[in-house]
């Protein structure tokens, strides 16, 4: 199987929708998508996703599945602190970010949420909400997670192409969570820019999958269409 994450493109939060721009995104990542095609598709259940989502569908001919655990609005709730009477993500701060590299929270692991300075935040269970419905999703494409490794039991072959369409936020925790990787580490080395396309590779060796990935928060598309690559609103490369 080759799975596809695909965040939603430029967005309007409020009202949940896209820009102009995001609506230009998703077109040029249909164009993509659609040349080698895809068997399945499943989205969050924010507006914003389902429209990025819309216009691969149409030329594929297929109807999105909608994945209310996907929606970013739980993540934000359980991954999230205050600052300044507003709501921001733990990746979005440069204090933790600096945390999360100290040696004491890279010795925690997975368990990284129960280093003392974040003893007034249950980040524990949004990490294991994610995990928990990630292994559910996996296991009915046909692949059942092994606790403790990196590894899925391969319970039911799957050569198919699938896509999910989704968000940043919730995109770093599920990302790490398929890759093994703890979230800390994940959240301050990588990030999805808008209609980033990650491309994940589930082949099966001995009844067995390690999932890798070919390539993380592509954006050649649009380059090919000439929109811009302003990289989540402060850098051009």
């Amino acid at each position: 199987m080759l799975f596809f994450y695909l965040r939603h493109g430029d967005p309007i939060y409020d009202p949940d929708s896209l820009t102009e721009l995001g609506i230009e995104q998703a077109e040029a990542l249909s164009k993509r998508l659609s040349l080698y095609g895809l068997d399945k598709i499943y989205s969050s259940t924010s507006n914003r996703a389902i429209m990025t989502a819309k216009p691969t569908c149409e030329k594929l001919g297929l109807e999105p599945e909608l994945l209310d655990f996907t929606n970013e609005h739980y993540a934000l709730m359980e991954l999230s602190y205050f600052s300044n009477n507003e709501r921001k993500w733990l990746f979005q701060d440069g204090n933790i970010v600096n945390l999360f590299s100290d040696k004491e929270i890279i010795d925690l692991g997975d368990k990284w949420y129960e280093h003392p300075k974040f003893k007034e935040y249950d980040y524990k269970k949004g990490i294991e909400r994610i995990a928990a419905e990630s292994n559910k999703f996996f296991k009915e494409l046909g692949y059942e997670r092994i606790d403790g490794t990196g590894k899925y039991k391969v319970i039911k072959p799957n050569n198919q192409r699938v896509a999910l369409f989704a968000h940043q936020g919730f995109g770093i925790a599920f990302l790490s969570h398929i890759l093994n990787m703890p979230y800390p580490a994940f959240a301050t080395h990588f990030d999805i820019c808008h209609t980033g396309m990650t491309v994940i590779d589930f082949s099966e060796i001995d009844g067995y999958s390690t999932p890798k990935v070919l390539t993380l928060s592509s954006d050649s598309h649009l380059y090919r269409e000439g929109l811009s690559t302003l990289y989540n609103y402060y850098v051009e490369f």
